[in-house]
């Protein structure tokens, strides 16, 4: 049975707790636990959180800082950053979220092989201290780049996915966007991600303001074009989370489920 779920990138309101209470209320499906800037939910919040969600139905993921870079020529930093990405994941099992989203790396002027093998390095590195501490349904959600100078082309992601099976794509398709200077093909892309065989899709979806460089800042649904991309999910019937990252995150969701309504799905 087709399931499509939508919902915003971080709280609407002051806290979680409170920002999945208000996704329910006005008719949505989903919600990213946004850390920003680290990890500071404690242990028995993630439980609380998840207690929630669990009896309201919301579809929680987890979105680990950004202050990461596991192809960092500073060995110091790439733990740093794994130990973020750890603790993301600790709480995403206690709240029963199944992905962790993450930007894995730059270039930093590397060779793209070698930022490449640190990469799955580190990957490895975490799904194996996963296993050690008994977290067993989380996934690395490894996210589609925007900018030229990040590690994260489609068949970057899909590489690095091929090789450990608990690391799947974040589909972000304002990345793609920017990072192809406005052109996305929805069919091309969904082709690519087929050999994957995923069950679930897990996206991001915005605005999106670019230069030669790529990505600069994501804003309100605007471009890329949110009607086109209902149309291919449901002619595909792709069962799918889409994150709205827009400036006013949830009322970008509701556009989504209005358009997704109007073309004939029913939540």
């Amino acid at each position: 049975m087709l399931k499509i779920k939508l919902g915003p990138a971080g709280s609407p309101k002051k806290s979680t707790i409170e920002g999945i209470e208000f996704v329910k209320k006005v008719g949505l499906q989903a919600l990213e636990v946004e850390y920003v800037r680290g990890v500071h939910m404690s242990l028995e919040l993630a439980k609380q959180v998840g207690e929630l969600a669990k009896k309201l139905n919301i579809k929680l993921s987890v979105h680990a800082p950004y202050f990461i870079n596991l192809s960092s020529k500073e060995k110091k930093k790439i733990e740093e950053s794994k130990k973020r990405i750890f603790m993301s994941c600790e709480r995403a099992g206690l709240m029963g979220a199944k992905v962790v989203v993450f930007h894995p790396g730059y270039y930093m002027e590397q060779d793209k092989k070698q930022v490449f093998s640190m990469i799955k390095d580190a990957c490895d590195d975490l799904v194996k201290e996963m296993h050690e501490k008994n977290i067993k349904n989380v996934n690395l959600a490894l996210e589609t780049s925007g900018k030229v100078n990040s590690f994260g082309t489609i068949q970057e992601i899909i590489n690095i996915c091929k090789h450990n099976k608990r690391c799947i794509p974040c589909i972000d398709f304002a990345h793609i966007y920017a990072y192809n200077k406005g052109k996305i093909d929805y069919s091309d892309v969904f082709d690519l991600f087929k050999i994957l065989k995923l069950e679930h899709y897990h996206c991001h979806f915005s605005g999106i303001q670019f230069s030669e460089k790529g990505e600069r800042n994501h804003i309100n649904m605007s471009k890329p074009d949110f009607n086109e991309l209902a149309r291919e999910i449901l002619k595909r019937k792709l069962n799918i989370t889409i994150i709205s990252e827009s400036p006013i995150t949830y009322l970008d969701s509701l556009k989504q489920k209005k358009i997704l309504n109007s073309l004939g799905y029913k939540f």
